[in-house]
């Protein structure tokens, strides 16, 4: 089947670098600190309609000027040049920041850790937090070594998803149920295909865009 050999073709070609982000996703949630945790979530709050590269150099930005923690909200914006809404985003930073500090202290890891499924965990990031859908947080939480059973859904992955007929068409908005729905149709195709779901994201969108960020 053509589009099965295309696929493992390119997986093949790119399961080194795979193997090597999947590592540092480990060692993040095994040795990262509250700061680096967060870092992670931000960026993940700022790649919608954004370029990921841009969004990552703007949040060590941030981070190495003190205003990750401490920043004001036109500090902020300042920073967030060429990253889309940014007003918006700088305000979903904030609200981040309100929702981990305690008496000053991030926890971060302490809210993860108090939750018995990673699934009811993503059910609570995007309610809990303005700016974060199943996408991001999905991503956060892949990114931190804790959503294999996930897909992340961008526009990468579901135009794939379409051009291999996993999809029909492709959809405007993503709702919890519509969401879940595509990801169990990816999970059946990962399995077609003898490749982990938490790997087809980066083959689609090394597919699409000829590289792998996070």
């Amino acid at each position: 089947m053509e589009v099965v050999k295309e696929i493992r073709e390119i997986y093949e070609s790119i399961l080194s670098e795979i193997l090597v982000r999947e590592a540092c996703f480990k060692n993040l949630w095994l040795y990262g600190s509250e700061e680096d945790l967060f870092k992670e979530l931000v960026f993940c709050l700022l790649t919608p309609q954004s370029k990921a590269e841009v969004c990552w150099d703007r949040v060590e930005q941030l981070n190495s000027e003190g205003l990750l923690l401490r920043g004001g909200y036109e500090e902020i914006v300042s920073v967030l040049r060429g990253v889309r809404f940014r007003r918006a985003k700088a305000r979903y930073i904030l609200e981040a920041r309100d929702k981990f500090l305690v008496d000053g202290v991030l926890t971060v890891r302490q809210v993860l850790r108090s939750f018995s499924d990673v699934f009811s965990l993503r059910d609570w990031f995007v309610a809990s937090l303005r700016g974060m859908g199943y996408k991001e947080a999905s991503h956060f939480l892949r990114n931190i070594s804790l959503g294999s059973e996930f897909a992340i859904l961008d526009r990468h992955v579901l135009k794939s998803m379409l051009r291999f007929d996993i999809i029909d068409y492709l959809p405007k908005t993503l709702s919890r149920a519509r969401y879940i729905s595509l990801e169990r149709s990816l999970r059946n195709f990962s399995l077609e295909v003898g490749i982990p779901i938490s790997h087809l994201d980066f083959v689609f969108w090394y597919r699409e865009s000829g590289r792998i960020f996070k």
